[in-house]
Formats: C-alpha cells, sequence, structure tokens
C-alpha cells in the first residue's frame, strides 16, 4: 500500500526501512513536575478535582493503562469528567482499547476527543475510527514502541491517570491488593515516569506505606479514592482463552516439534506466548517436552496467563518477567510466588533502551489476521479497512526472539488467511521465522539454517505459496474486500521504531 509522505493531523511520515535501520542513539527527554513539600497531602475527593487541580487544558494528552482490559472502569470515569468541564480537542494515549471503553465514542463525536494514541484497539472505538468518526488519524504503537515514544518525548503526557487496585494516601501504588487486583501495573509504569501530572485512581486506598509497591509515591501527583475502578474478572477475554479446537491443537502440537527441533528447548530456554488461542495452547506441548527433556528454562515472559503459570510452579522456568496478567491465576501468582516479577513497557520491548528483554527470547508464539508471501503478519486490519486490533507486543517480540513462530489456520470465517499481500502490515515478514498451519510449516527463505533442522526432524515443510493455494481453496476463491485507495487515512501503523509500516483507510460504504 502506498504511503504519503505528509499526512494531515498526523505530520511527515518516517517510512519503514528495516526492523533495525533506526540510529541506535537516542535522547531521553524530561518532563516538568511539581514537587511534593512536607506537609501537602496527595488526597483528593473526586476525579473532576483532580483534573482541575493538574491544570488540564484543552489540547491536553491524557493516558491511561489497560491492565484490567474489558472490566476497566477508569478511562470511562475520567473522560466523563473532561467533558462535564467543557474541555476539548484532547488526545487520548492508551495502551489498549476494549469495548467497555465505548462510551469514548460519544466524546469524539462531539469533540472532546479528536486524536487517539493506542498499541490496541477493538470493539466500537475501533469501528468508530474505521468509519472515519476521529477528526485526526489514530496512531497504532507497538508496546515498546509507546514506551520509546514517551521516553523520547514524541507523546508528551500532560495528565496520566492509573487505575490503582491499591493506594495508599502518598501514592504507592501496586497491583495486587484490594478488590480490583489486577497484577503487575507495566504499562502505566512508563507514563507513570514521564507524565507532566500523575492521578492515582483507586477503591483500596490504605494508610501509609503499603507493603507491597509497583509504582512509587515519588512519580504520583494525586489520588482519588471511589467505589469501584472495575471489573477485574474480565481481565480474561476472548482472545487469552486455550483453543479446544482439534485443528487448532494440531497445529499447535507441530509448533512445539518446531521448537524442539530448532534446538532450542535446552536448559535457559526463554519463551513467550502471544494471547490468541491456538499460541496458548503451544504451551501445554512445550511445557510436556521439556518435563520429558528434563529442561529449566531461564524465563518466560510477557503477559502471563495459568498455563505459564501452571510451568513455573512446575520448575520449568526459573523466573517469569510479567509486564501484564492474562487471568486472575497470573495475578494470584504474581502475589503469592517469588520469582514472578514485573516489568515496565520499557523493560519489556523499548527498542532504544540499553536493552530491552525481547532481545532475551529464544522463542516467541503468535497468532495472526492474515499472512502474505513475504511472510508480512496483520493483526490490524481486515475486510477493506475493518480495524480488529493492532501489534501490542507482536512486532516487538518477533524482532527480538530467536524464532518467532505465527501459528494459524489456513482459513477462518471463509477468508484464506495466507494471501498474496496482507492488507496491513503490523509484523514485517524479515522478522518472521516461520508459520505453522494445519497443512504444514512454511519457513522464511532467510533461515535455511531452521529449514535444514525441521527438514532432519521429519516436520511437512511447504512452500509459503503452496499453503496460500491451499487456503484459496479452501475458501473456493472468495474474493477479499479491497481497500479503497483513495479513501481517507483513518489510522497509521508504527513500527516500534516510530516509523510506519502501513497506514489503514477508510471503508467503502
Amino acid at each position: 500500500m502506498s504511503i504519503p509522505s505528509f499526512i494531515a493531523g498526523y505530520g511527515k511520515v518516517r517510512p519503514f526501512r528495516g526492523a533495525f535501520a533506526a540510529p541506535r542513539d537516542s535522547l531521553r527527554a524530561a518532563a516538568r513536575i511539581r514537587a511534593q513539600h512536607p506537609g501537602e497531602g496527595k488526597v483528593l475527593p473526586s476525579i473532576r478535582e483532580a483534573i482541575r487541580a493538574c491544570g488540564l487544558k484543552d489540547g491536553a494528552t491524557v493516558s491511561f493503562h489497560h491492565h484490567l482490559r474489558n472490566g476497566d472502569d477508569v478511562l470511562r470515569a475520567v473522560m466523563q469528567e473532561i467533558a462535564a468541564l467543557g474541555l476539548r480537542d484532547i488526545q487520548v494515549a492508551a495502551s489498549s482499547l476494549f469495548p467497555v471503553h465505548a462510551p469514548l465514542v460519544a466524546h469524539i463525536r462531539s469533540g472532546v476527543v479528536t486524536r487517539l494514541a493506542t498499541n490496541y484497539v477493538t470493539g466500537p472505538v475501533a469501528e468508530a475510527i474505521a468509519a472515519g468518526e476521529l477528526p485526526n488519524p489514530a496512531v497504532l504503537q507497538t508496546h515498546g514502541g509507546r514506551a520509546r515514544a514517551i521516553e523520547a518525548g514524541e507523546l508528551p503526557i500532560d495528565v496520566a491517570f492509573v487505575a490503582a487496585p491499591a493506594a495508599d494516601v502518598y501514592g504507592n501504588l501496586n497491583g495486587v491488593d484490594g478488590p480490583s487486583a489486577c497484577g503487575p501495573l507495566g504499562y502505566p509504569m512508563v507514563d507513570a515516569r514521564h507524565a507532566g501530572r500523575v492521578v492515582a485512581i483507586t477503591d483500596a486506598l490504605s494508610p501509609y506505606p503499603l507493603a507491597s509497591i509497583d509504582i512509587a509515591q515519588d512519580l504520583v501527583d494525586y489520588v482519588v479514592p471511589v467505589d469501584s475502578i472495575g471489573d477485574a474478572s474480565k481481565i480474561v477475554s476472548g482472545t487469552t482463552r486455550v483453543t479446544e479446537d482439534p485443528v487448532g491443537l494440531s497445529i499447535a502440537a507441530t509448533a512445539a516439534k518446531v521448537i524442539d527441533a530448532a534446538g532450542l528447548l535446552v536448559d535457559g530456554f526463554s519463551f513467550q506466548t502471544g494471547a490468541g488461542g491456538i499460541s496458548l495452547a503451544v504451551a501445554q506441548d512445550v511445557a510436556a517436552i521439556m518435563r520429558d527433556k528434563g529442561v529449566v528454562g531461564s524465563f518466560a515472559a510477557g503477559g502471563v496467563h495459568q498455563g505459564i503459570v501452571s510451568m513455573f510452579r512446575q520448575g520449568l522456568f526459573r523466573t517469569l518477567f510479567d509486564v501484564q496478567c492474562f487471568d486472575l491465576a497470573a495475578v494470584a501468582s504474581y502475589r503469592e510466588d517469588r520469582g514472578h516479577v514485573a516489568m515496565s513497557a520499557s523493560l519489556y520491548a523499548n527498542p532504544a533502551s540499553k536493552g530491552a528483554l525481547v532481545n532475551h527470547l529464544d522463542c516467541m508464539v503468535m497468532g495472526a489476521a492474515e499472512i502474505d508471501l513475504a511472510f508480512n503478519v496483520n493483526v490490524t486490519a481486515v475486510n477493506g479497512g475493518a480495524i480488529i486490533g493492532g501489534s501490542g507486543g507482536h512486532a516487538d517480540t518477533a524482532a527480538g526472539a530467536k524464532l518467532a513462530l505465527v501459528t494459524t489456520k489456513l482459513a477462518a470465517g471463509g477468508a484464506p488467511k495466507i494471501v498474496d499481500a496482507v492488507e496491513c502490515v503490523t509484523t514485517p515478514g524479515e522478522t518472521v521465522d516461520a508459520v505453522v498451519t494445519e497443512a504444514g510449516v512454511a519457513v522464511n527463505p532467510r533461515r535455511a539454517d531452521l529449514s535444514e533442522r525441521l527438514a532432519a526432524a521429519g516436520l511437512p515443510l511447504v512452500d509459503i505459496a503452496r499453503l496460500r493455494d491451499l487456503a484459496a481453496d479452501r475458501t473456493k476463491g472468495a474474493p477479499r474486500p479491497q481497500v479503497d485507495p483513495q479513501g481517507r487515512i483513518v489510522a497509521l501503523v508504527e513500527y516500534r521504531d516510530g516509523t510506519v509500516t502501513d497506514v489503514v483507510r477508510q471503508r467503502r460504504n
């Protein structure tokens, strides 16, 4: 897809040139902060009073995190107060947006919100963006790219609103106590360190000091107690459950054999799965092989879920590095288990840091909406511009891992998943090593070494073009809805270094 060199509402576009083409040296921006004097309190009676105390103005940027996922109620509550105060032209910089954030659409339509930056978006907000209701193009970042942009000053945050499951009166915060416990607060750790003002909103206010701390008092300006910050039971969503489909389980079993044949399942192995059902199932099969071989891995990482916790508690990994929890079993583990440690989004995946954890991953297993003949992966937009999510950590982990595997069926919903060219490039093909399907394994030509290993292990190798043909046969050549090449650009897909890999254009009526 052609990408303009300048896009109104975004500015000059830096086109993607390669996964590691960005300069290695960069600057870290500083935020203007307000010092706290002895005797001054931080607890305020309402969100509205906190907004006023922060001096929020028209055109400001406010940030939110998504650790409560589809159970979050802080974004809705804050934006309701921002609108009631008559503020306009606000940019919302949320680490992810879910269907629960549907009230944001009304603020877009009223002009309260005119800009969005997020790593993942689904539900009514995604539909509003795709329909062209947002005045300026949404910016879709990676988890590491968002952290990099905040630290570099490219995404300056005026006020960060942190949903805090537990807080004390001086602003120490954690995610393991209180009725809304969600696990480590890895995403707002970056926001809190670099925002001009930080407001913690909590439904579990404690006396000073809090015993366990994810975000410390020196980064927090105000604390607002409320009745509820959301429903932690809704951390688990439809995308974070292990598949029960026999075809999906077969693909997962093959993927585990690929990892083994690649020579990675030895002591010190490091691992991450994505949030898709097949990807999560791979963990079960990898665990079985590790037990059989007596392998003890160094760490598992990312968004942690019950399957990874089980592996850790069986002694298959020495450490869990956790940026967010995908279920309540992971929350309990973070609370109880020594060796289950928090990491910020920057430590996790910031490509401009002195060493992101993804650089130490042996294997990452991820899903896809589409994969093309160049191994580009799309998890952002399909069907002529329908926005279905975004990178999250997809592109970050693919770039860092020694083995980046995509697991997918050949077709889903009557549409092929292996295609000539993806509708939207989320993760560049140069960082993807192999695609595992029910019809076999396609290895990126860049990885001749991997092909040799898999062939020697007797795994079913198939050319990616053959998978494309099989996918087309299974869908009887059903035509794919086409992107309108003249459609207004409604979103940009930023790679982790801030370059642009693709754009999303408004869907045809």
